[in-house]
């Protein structure tokens, strides 16, 4: 019997993690990939396939560009055709958890094992209120793509990684899902530390969402200006005394290791926060900018940098 593993969220992650997964499995005897898409995106991949566009290290085109076009075994959105999941791997937006897990309840058993990709950190706990018999694992990945049109991803730069990992889970279950990502050219590492890692991630992406939202700035001019540089490292040692704050074990030099990150990322990138933003779009300023500042609350930390952008941006 087939192990059935559904992709639900096509953007930038789950498009391009779950493109890998299809390309390497699709003609599997033992795997079975399923995009779980719906309107153009689900038309245009069922019509052309989903097309993967990777470069080198800027957002312009060029030579240094390759391009790959995977076909799933099933593109839908009707939970009937869709059928019972092994596997659920996860990356809508944060706004769209909720919403988007009731809609395919059907397709999730008590055993269907659940990987949530999001950019906050509260999905696991989202998901495990919905689905308490469920194994939920944690997640988190350091990749830089973005959706272009409809069934179009573009990924930029060299860097993609997936950690995953769980208190409660059979390594078993760990090890079967790290062999499927191991046999698709996945990137991936199973951590017994997984908590700090995710946290790591989220100190990395709030920040600088935050910071590109309100400044409206890319990545290059919040590094080069000395003003818009230290309102990220102000965001950076806020969400870092929250963290400590909470009793995680990050590494003292954190803040350190953050810059030193987003200095390798493209200049010319910035968040998909800002990007949400500048298209006029839904944002996800709730898991990553207004969840830092209630923890602040909870636990008793300032965080000037983060209320104020806070205001701005839901005020905007």
């Amino acid at each position: 019997m087939k192990t059935r593993i559904g992709i639900l969220g096509l953007g930038g992650v789950g498009g391009y993690f779950g493109g890998l997964l299809a390309k390497a499995h699709t003609q599997s005897e033992a795997i079975e990939i399923v995009f779980i898409a719906r309107g153009e995106t689900q038309k245009a991949i069922v019509q052309n396939g989903l097309k993967i566009i990777c470069s080198a290290s800027s957002l312009s085109l060029g030579s240094d560009e390759s391009e790959m076009i995977v076909f799933p075994n099933l593109v839908s959105n009707d939970p009937e055709e869709i059928g019972k999941l092994d596997y659920l791997i996860c990356a809508t937006k944060t706004y769209d958890i909720e919403s988007s897990f009731l809609s395919i309840k059907n397709c999730i058993t008590p055993k269907t094992i659940i990987l949530p990709l999001y950019n906050g950190v509260d999905a696991t706990e989202r998901i495990e209120k919905l689905f308490p018999e469920n194994t939920v694992l944690q997640g988190c990945v350091y990749i830089i793509s973005m959706i272009v049109s409809p069934g179009v991803i573009r990924k930029i730069g060299p860097y993609e990684k997936l950690f995953f990992g769980s208190k409660t889970a059979p390594i078993s279950k760990l090890n079967k899902l790290q062999s499927i990502f191991e046999k698709a050219a996945i990137e991936s590492y199973i951590v017994d530390t997984i908590e700090e890692t995710v946290w790591e991630k989220f100190i990395f992406i709030s920040a600088l969402a935050s910071a590109t939202s309100y400044l409206n700035q890319n990545i290059g001019a919040i590094l080069n200006n000395a003003a818009n540089k230290a309102i990220y490292i102000s965001l950076l040692n806020e969400i870092t005394s929250v963290a400590f704050a909470k009793g995680l074990a990050l590494p003292n030099d954190i803040v350190v290791q953050t810059i030193v990150k987003l200095e390798k990322s493209p200049q010319d990138a910035t968040s998909s926060m800002h990007r949400d933003l500048l298209a006029g779009r839904n944002t996800e300023v709730v898991s990553l900018t207004k969840y830092v500042v209630d923890q602040a609350v909870k636990f008793g930390v300032a965080t000037p940098t983060y209320q104020m952008i806070l205001e701005k941006l839901t005020r905007d």
